[in-house]
């Protein structure tokens, strides 16, 4: 790069850095954050810490993270800070590469106004950590591509370590690994599937030792599988269900562009065939996946790692149109304004669960919650029950409440009995038999209460007990509903054994 673009790429860092550094999250912010900073203490996929398939680059980076900050949420969130930076940065880098400097600047500034990679570059999530990896490999595989085979090598590393970072990595970017690589001389093809290979190998032996060995990891992994992934896939379910997420897959894609979607209506094609073909191979297996097999709108991120491509398409698109547009350059300078303005306003006021404000909602809810379970509950004689939400679930409760038990409804069936989920002093224990004896009361941690599909289910919660189990106790500005521990055994009878009442 010369001088001029050098200054553009800092400028372009610089700006995501303090955009997401000014809008970071204070706490962890739903179930999977919750899962990653409890694995910062013990490293337990069976017990969630964090969820299968473990994400074990990912954890051992945040453990040094956190030998610097001390605080989970601030190590993990300066990680996604990072990575936002690096993905601008290589953003701008094969934008420039491809379509020039123009198309670059356009790229960048279109990484920074997503409201989807804004949002995700401000909490503990890793999904804008594979979008970065997911531009580097892109980049150094589109050097393979364009006849420079000794990009394979790092290529063949960036993505063994986005495999270990994001397991899935492996399925949506090994294609274009692959594809790149098919017309590099054989020796060096097969030099760099190996290091692919032995770098995977690595870092996976350790995560197997660290999970208690592979028997323990493989049947963890395939109990998640069976309760959430595979009852939605193509072949478990109707087709319905697929067509269903592809209309998900493009609503999140307006999310993540905001006002710069618009320039889809308007595309016009590069000449350079080459990297239209290079461009589709990288999409089309993440866009199959994610139709076919699992995606939901609460886990928008997925879709992130497949956002690099994009980003730099729809800057050459904005490029052209300033180009060739009939607007005088005033005009197109306060249009240009109001777009990102528009993409701004999504980011920080959207009544959706990635927006600022609701973030900052979620926060508030969380901190008087919290302190209200402790004004008027003491830990040896109070249980804390939480559900199996992504916002104010049992993680949250039982991270943020470490010296309460924790239990989360519902039970969950694994392997060939059925379990419970209970946390003490942010350690997970997965227990066939609940022993409440030594408790006298217990507290429902409720659920958001600006979601009417959360009180929905609280009321279904509610009347599995019977007429004068429950009470409410208001408390700091927060309902609680309240009750005798033996009551318990409406939510858990094959984990509780005997409730004399």
């Amino acid at each position: 790069m010369n001088a001029l673009q050098v200054r553009d790429n800092v400028l372009l860092i610089a700006g995501t850095a303090l955009t997401r550094t000014v809008f970071r999250s204070r706490f962890l912010y739903d179930l999977d954050s919750v899962n990653f900073a409890l694995a910062l203490q013990r490293f337990d996929p069976a017990v969630h810490q964090p969820h299968p398939p473990g994400y074990f680059l990912y954890v051992c980076l945040g453990k040094l993270s956190n030998a610097i900050f001390h605080d989970a949420n601030t190590a993990l969130v300066v990680i996604s800070i990072l990575a936002s930076c690096g993905a601008v940065a290589i953003i701008y880098l094969l934008a420039s590469t491809w379509f020039g400097p123009s198309s670059a600047r356009f790229a960048g500034l279109i990484f920074i106004c997503s409201p989807l990679a804004w949002f995700h570059g401000t909490v503990a999530l890793t999904y804008i950590v594979e979008a970065c990896f997911s531009v580097v490999i892109g980049y150094l595989c589109w050097r393979v591509y364009s006849g420079s085979s000794r990009f394979i090598f790092p290529a063949a590393v960036a993505l063994a370590l986005a495999t270990g970072f994001r397991q899935s990595s492996l399925l949506v970017l090994a294609p274009l690994f692959l594809f790149s690589i098919r017309c590099a001389p054989r020796r060096q093809a097969l030099w760099g599937i190996g290091a692919l290979t032995l770098v995977i190998a690595a870092w996976f032996i350790p995560m197997l030792y660290a999970s208690g060995g592979a028997h323990t990891y493989l049947t963890s992994l395939w109990s998640l599988w069976r309760l959430v992934p595979a009852r939605q896939t193509v072949f478990t379910s109707p087709i319905f269900t697929s067509l269903a997420r592809l209309c998900v897959i493009l609503a999140i894609c307006v999310l993540s562009f905001g006002s710069a979607t618009l320039l889809l209506l308007r595309p016009s094609k590069s000449k350079n065939k080459h990297i239209q073909i290079f461009t589709w191979i990288w999409l089309a297996p993440g866009l199959v996946l994610f139709t076919f097999i699992y995606l939901k709108f609460v886990n928008s991120g997925y879709l992130l790692v497949l956002l690099p491509p994009a980003c730099v398409w729809l800057g050459f698109w904005a490029a052209e149109w300033c180009r060739h547009s009939a607007l005088i350059a005033p005009a197109r300078i306060v249009l240009l304004s109001a777009a990102a303005a528009v993409n701004c306003a999504i980011f920080l006021r959207a009544p959706l669960d990635f927006s600022y404000r609701e973030v900052r909602r979620s926060e508030r809810e969380l901190a008087a919650t919290v302190n209200a379970v402790r004004q008027i509950a003491s830990p040896e004689r109070t249980l804390v029950v939480g559900f199996d939400s992504h916002f104010l679930g049992y993680r949250h409760a039982g991270y943020y409440l470490p010296d309460y038990l924790i239990l989360q409804y519902p039970e969950v069936p694994l392997a060939s009995t059925t379990r419970v989920f209970a946390m003490r002093h942010r350690d997970t224990r997965v227990v066939s038999r609940l022993q409440i004896d030594s408790f006298r009361d217990f507290i429902l941690f409720p659920l958001p209460s600006s979601d009417p599909e959360y009180l929905a289910y609280m009321q279904r919660v509610q009347a599995r007990f019977a007429a004068g189990d429950l009470h409410v106790i208001t408390s700091n500005g927060r309902e609680l509903l309240t009750g005798p521990a033996t009551a318990l055994r409406v939510l858990f009878p094959n984990t509780i054994e005997s409730a004399p009442r």
